[in-house]
């Protein structure tokens, strides 16, 4: 089995990477509009335009997925990586 480290557990990491893609994400659009920060909400958006609808008759299922990359989730990524190392 693979370990990442004495006491550290996979589960955590993935919140942790979760909570900072999503606090940053977050802090990001906060800031598009103050001009000195407008720089945190700058990225790269990648996915699916347009969602893929299946219709089956009876059942509908529709798929789509987006992801935006910005300046701000990549520092709350790091951040959430440094609080990971200091548990």
């Amino acid at each position: 089995m693979s370990r990442l480290g004495a006491g550290k557990n996979a589960w955590a990491l993935f919140l942790l990477l979760l909570s900072g893609i999503v606090l940053g994400g977050f802090i990001g659009t906060l800031t598009a509009g103050i001009p000195f920060l407008s720089w945190l909400n700058y990225g790269q958006s990648f996915g699916l335009e347009n969602p893929v609808v299946l219709d089956l008759g009876i059942l509908v299922i529709t798929f789509g997925l987006s992801i935006r990359i910005t300046v701000a989730s990549i520092i709350g990524v790091l951040i959430a990586i440094l609080i990971y190392r200091l548990i």
